[in-house]
């Protein structure tokens, strides 16, 4: 029987890390993978019976690719730790693994933000690549935020998901992805984007309309108004730091 580690990569997360690994009793090795937290993070993910590492947190992809080498098992499922599981996405995982290929598996998510689930607007089935096969598979350096994974292989789908409890109020998702804007605009300026001015003006009200029209958004009330056109506002925010990245690039 091909064998399953759980990863989880931390950062102050003593309000979440004990409910995450009590949704995932069902693997057979918990590591967290933690970037020197703070709080209790570390202290419960102990109790809990993790492995603990401390590694410097430089972006999510570095951080991914180590991670890789941390299991003992060669399947190895990333976790976020507010994200959980089910018994029953842990039976369909081992399940998956015994036999080849693929030699990953994307996995669904239910996305909980501000207390609802967000059905619309991309944000389900949000399947997320997850479940890999070391050694087949690793993280794309140039993707500091919203990792890519380069998988040697196929990949297939599972059908149960894990549940994702990511915003809870809109202060902490502005905060977020004011993070990403961040991120994303040093991507985009590491692959030789210039912004143009149109793109600036239009951007906005194509990320809205592909958000709230085109994946349905208005279907999720007020919740996807909302996130449709915040949405709409941090693809702009991208790419004005974009330019602000290139600007400053001219003065130096």
């Amino acid at each position: 029987m091909r064998k399953l580690s759980i990863v989880v990569l931390t950062k102050n997360e003593e309000r979440n890390i004990a409910d995450c690994l009590r949704s995932l009793d069902w693997a057979d090795e918990w590591i967290v993978l933690d970037s020197f937290s703070t709080d209790r993070t570390v202290e419960i993910a102990k109790q809990m019976g993790a492995q603990v590492v401390q590694r410097p947190f430089v972006n999510y992809a570095d951080q991914r690719n180590a991670a890789l080498q941390l299991p003992t098992h060669d399947w190895i499922f990333f976790v976020d730790a507010d994200e959980r599981g089910t018994p029953q996405l842990g039976m369909e995982i081992k399940q998956k693994i015994q036999h080849d290929p693929p030699v990953g598996w994307w996995v669904p998510r239910h996305n909980y933000i501000w207390g609802k689930w967000i059905r619309h607007a991309g944000w389900y089935p949000d399947y997320q690549l997850r479940v890999l096969l070391r050694g087949k598979a690793r993280y794309d350096p140039t993707r500091e935020v919203h990792e890519v994974v380069i998988l040697d292989g196929e990949a297939g789908y599972l059908e149960n998901p894990l549940t994702h409890y990511n915003y809870d109020t809109v202060a902490q998702f502005l905060a977020k992805q004011d993070r990403y804007a961040d991120y994303e605009a040093r991507v985009l300026y590491k692959k030789g984007v210039r912004p143009k001015v149109h793109q600036l003006i239009l951007q906005p009200p194509r990320e809205f309309r592909r958000r709230y029209i085109t994946l349905e958004g208005y279907k999720d009330g007020l919740h996807g108004l909302l996130l449709s056109l915040l949405m709409g506002y941090y693809t702009a925010l991208a790419y004005w730091r974009l330019r602000g990245i290139w600007r400053e690039k001219k003065l130096t």
